[in-house]
């Protein structure tokens, strides 16, 4: 059994599109990072970066004490390692695989999630930012594009890991400024994901769990107001 903990962020839905996928049991427990949820001291025993998501391994493969992960890079490894599923033993494309995994961790997410900041939740518009973060995600779809030109998926003819990375960060194209037409072997490959049985059954999963996705005021002081004293008294 896996304990998810969860909220309905890009890097959240790459753990459910896993576990959906693998048919592994699961059980969330949802973190309401709008709320704070996120510096109780229970979840920071598994997350101390007080980010979602993170899991625990109630049967891990050694037989052993239960083992908690944080990070969702981290954690897509873990769980394709622990199934035999969606990262593959051929040393070339487990590679190419995890290059484009860690590609989205370090580009394509953090870009984006600064280009959601700057776009929607800046208190006052900064246009050099937006502009910033705008054209840094298109040449990242451009990117993409480009290597999904002649290949199915991401590192070559199967879904793997590196395909659940991706795409939640792609579904909100629209609010950053971006046209999938403008990439169309990027929208070919987001198509084919967006309609696979797991793919719905993890977003339905978000919406009944999230039923009011907003940020408002008070939620604003909480996800964008942290410093080094947020960590030092959780």
């Amino acid at each position: 059994m896996i304990d998810l903990y969860y909220w309905t962020t890009p890097n959240g839905h790459k753990v459910t599109l896993f576990l959906e996928e693998s048919g592994i049991p699961y059980r969330i427990h949802p973190i309401n990072i709008g709320k704070g949820e996120q510096f109780q001291p229970d979840f920071l025993r598994i997350a101390p970066n007080n980010r979602i998501p993170a899991i625990v391994d109630t049967a891990p493969a050694d037989g052993g004490e239960p083992i908690s992960i944080f990070e969702s890079g981290a954690i897509l490894v873990y769980l394709a390692e622990k199934t035999g599923q969606f990262l593959s033993s051929d040393p070339r494309t487990r590679i190419a695989t995890l290059q484009w995994l860690f590609w989205q961790m370090g580009g394509l997410g953090p870009m984006a999630g600064q280009n959601h900041h700057f776009v929607q939740y800046a208190p006052e518009p900064l246009p050099y930012a937006i502009e910033r973060y705008v054209k840094e995600t298109a040449r990242l779809y451009a990117v993409l594009d480009k290597q999904l030109k002649d290949r199915d998926f991401i590192a070559g003819a199967d879904y793997s890991i590196a395909d659940m990375a991706c795409y939640p960060w792609i579904v909100p194209h629209e609010r950053q400024g971006q046209r999938l037409e403008d990439f169309p072997n990027l929208k070919r490959w987001f198509e084919s994901i967006r309609q696979r049985p797991a793919t719905l059954r993890a977003y339905a999963l978000a919406e009944s769990i999230n039923k009011t996705p907003t940020v408002d005021d008070e939620s604003r002081k909480i996800l964008f107001g942290q410093d080094a004293k947020t960590v030092n008294k959780a």
